[in-house]
């Protein structure tokens, strides 16, 4: 019987163990098999508080778990598969094993948006990426192209363009609808040029890059 058990390990999940720890409360995170949430995914991170000469990603999440564990948070490393909060102790279930809590904190987050292309999934660790802080090394002097025009599609632009010769940046719209900051960055970037109210329909290709096959 845990006081409160955490679904989620990312910078919201960690944040409720941390206050939940230092409450003296029997903390149970259950972070997933892939921990630590899309800030795994990030390079530098300049907008968290405390931190004005920007953190790693997974630097950050790595000092908000062990944090967390100082407070006595215990980490489970598998991921929710079902939960029954029709009565109490409120139990979730993590493969054939049920944990029960007084309190659970549901703290799931985000996931990849992917465009829902079949040549999309073929291509997926071939050439096609969600995360150019992981595989931009792999697209060096290439021309690269991103689809989006949020803060992460251009956060990923900007990223590339440290390694890769050219970046097109697709988007639905005419206008991006990043934070300012982020716009006048991509447009102040050479390496950067922009194809607007366009919808990406194919991606073409048979195995991609040598380096993902």
């Amino acid at each position: 019987m845990y006081d409160v058990i955490v679904i989620g390990s990312g910078p919201a999940g960690l944040s409720a163990a941390i206050y939940a720890g230092r409450a003296k409360l029997e903390t149970l995170v259950i972070a997933g098999m892939t921990s630590g949430g899309q800030l795994m995914l990030t390079g530098e991170v300049e907008n968290f508080p405390g931190f004005p000469n920007a953190i790693l990603g997974p630097e950050l999440m790595d000092q908000m778990r062990k944090q967390a564990e100082r407070f006595g948070a215990k980490f489970l490393f598998q991921d929710a598969t079902a939960v029954d909060f029709s009565s109490k102790p409120f139990k979730v279930k993590v493969g054939n094993q049920i944990f029960e809590a007084k309190s659970v904190i549901i703290a799931t987050g985000a996931s990849n948006r992917w465009l829902g292309l079949e040549s999309e999934s073929r291509l997926r660790g071939r050439g096609v990426s969600s995360c150019a802080t992981c595989d931009a090394p792999f697209f060096k002097e290439k021309k690269v192209v991103v689809i989006g025009g949020g803060d992460t599609a251009v956060e990923e632009a900007l990223a590339l363009t440290k390694f890769v010769r050219e970046v097109t940046l697709i988007h639905r719209r005419n206008e991006l609808r990043a934070t300012k900051i982020l716009q006048d960055r991509a447009f102040g970037n050479k390496k950067i040029s922009f194809v607007w109210d366009s919808i990406v329909e194919e991606i073409l290709g048979k195995t991609g890059l040598k380096e993902y096959a």
